[in-house]
């Protein structure tokens, strides 16, 4: 690189991630490409990005999406341009104050702090939409849509290293930068191409043992959102998580995860009348479904091979390759029902410019990124992996009506039901150190450990389920068999396959 030319930038994808890279390097002056599969949003607005916008490169496009507090606040710290932007095209936020349990609404007095606790939701079409108009605004970034690339450019060094030189293009064309990104997803290509050019990768990866559903709606002229009341607008049945998103300009999404092990419900919930059928018996749901209020204006959509993917590009220090950077998804792979995906790719994104200007040499970068990734996002990664592995246990023994969990089991159920459960509903503060660990903000398992909280929480357990009996939630719907019986599908038949197999 010369010292009178800023480095140069390819990146392989122009969605979330890609964006991300060109929002955090755009400001130092560094000439990015970005080359894109997809053709470009249509002109419009909003409603009209979501209803014509093909990207078959984004599986997960019309899937609900919301930027944590983590995320927003980064946005209006480095990029308030930006933020405005985004509410200027209907994305708005939801405060802390507007998720608070009833039990804690009447004596809630707000801190400074709780201001930043806000969660930005919007259609994922409209936050690509105003993201990429917004970036390509920067004389230094150009998005090459249309173009695909069919492998990595790269060369040896003097000193035997791997060095990524950029890509090539299906019709031959060579893209070269003096940095190389790899934004392309979870489908990336890149490790295959490393692997034939001789560099090493090592992975974790499991299952996270759902399928995923989503469908949209709109509210109709003069209806608002329900109230958020007694009866959450989220939760967990065991056999079915369920979420509503509010999304921008009238518009919210329903998103119901299903279990692997659930292929009967699996099978059925694509079908609108089903996917309407089980929102109407799920207090928190009906409200919003009631056809009073809001009429649907897309299909069910399904999204599945859901896994958790952690890849190290710097195994035992050794980078597999020289000036090769991957975000988002091609690096960190998470469950979608945590909505940590553009977090996680916005945070590695701004890591990566920060350590860009810490040292120029291409080693030194390589082990810093991997180090920094890890001491950032690794411990929610973890904690989401053990969740993920605890549901999927929890929905296979949902299966048999004769099963009874172990003491431990049991004891940790009444830990969380009767302790944790009620001390954060009755306490500010708990809820606070809560929801700050939802939001990315704070380690995910710190404030449990902290002593005063394990005395708030044992304090509400000794206390006894009658003396806490306003303070526990509404029961978020039916069990199963009375679901399944509703929807007229096989309660047991699941539970047989299952045994057969084994």
């Amino acid at each position: 690189m010369s010292e009178t030319r800023p480095e140069s930038v390819v990146v392989l994808g122009a969605g979330v991630a890609g964006l991300c890279t060109a929002l955090a390097l755009a400001p130092t002056g560094r000439s990015i490409t970005l080359l894109e599969r997809d053709a470009p949003p249509p002109d419009g607005g909003a409603d009209a990005v979501f209803e014509h916008w093909q990207r078959r490169g984004a599986s997960q496009l019309r899937h609900s999406h919301a930027f944590l507090a983590r995320l927003r606040k980064l946005i209006a710290s480095e990029h308030p341009a930006l933020l405005a932007a985004l509410q200027e095209a209907g994305a708005r936020d939801l405060r802390f104050a507007d998720g608070l349990p009833d039990p804690l609404k009447a004596g809630y007095v707000p801190l400074p702090e709780d201001e930043e606790m806000a969660i930005l939701v919007s259609r994922r079409t409209t936050l690509e939409m105003v993201i990429r108009r917004y970036v390509e605004q920067s004389p230094n970034v150009m998005i090459r849509s249309e173009v695909f690339v069919s492998g990595l450019l790269c060369e040896r060094d003097a000193a035997g290293h791997l060095v990524a030189r950029g890509y090539r293009l299906q019709d031959g064309e060579a893209v070269c930068g003096d940095l190389v990104v790899d934004a392309g997803g979870r489908s990336s290509p890149m490790i295959d191409w490393l692997t034939e050019a001789g560099g090493s990768v090592t992975e974790t990866a499991e299952d996270c043992a759902i399928l995923y559903y989503t469908r949209f709606y709109q509210l109709l002229p003069g209806q608002v959102e329900p109230p958020r009341g007694r009866h959450a607008p989220n939760g967990d049945l065991g056999y079915l998580k369920f979420g509503v998103f509010p999304a921008d300009n009238g518009t919210f999404s329903i998103t119901m995860a299903v279990p692997e092990v659930e292929e009967a419900l699996r099978a059925a919930v694509v079908r609108p009348e089903i996917f309407e059928a089980i929102c109407g018996r799920l207090p928190g749901l009906a409200p919003w479904t009631d056809t009073a209020k809001a009429a649907p204006v897309s299909k069910v959509y399904a999204m599945g091979d859901l896994k958790s993917r952690w890849r190290e590009m710097v195994p035992a220090g050794e980078p597999a390759a020289l000036n090769l950077f991957c975000v988002g998804d091609s690096l960190v792979r998470t469950n979608p029902l945590y909505g940590r995906g553009c977090s996680f790719a916005a945070i590695e994104a701004h890591a990566l410019r920060d350590i860009l200007a810490e040292t120029a040499d291409p080693t030194g970068r390589a082990r810093a990124y991997s180090a920094r990734a890890r001491a950032t996002l690794e411990p929610f990664y973890l904690d989401m992996c053990t969740q993920d592995r605890a549901a999927a246990r929890r929905a296979a023994h949902g299966l048999d009506p004769d099963y009874r969990p172990p003491w431990r089991a049991r004891l940790m159920r009444r830990f969380i039901e009767d302790g944790v459960g009620v001390a954060v509903r009755q306490d500010a503060d708990l809820f606070r150190a809560a929801m700050r660990a939802f939001h990315m903000l704070d380690p995910p398992r710190a404030w449990l450990g902290r002593p005063a909280t394990l005395i708030k929480i044992f304090g509400a357990m000794a206390r006894g389920r009658k003396a806490n009996a306003h303070l526990y939630p509404e029961k978020p719907g039916p069990d199963r068999w009375e679901m399944f019986a509703a929807l007229g599908l096989p309660a047991g038949a699941d539970l047989a396959r299952l045994k057969a197999a084994a």
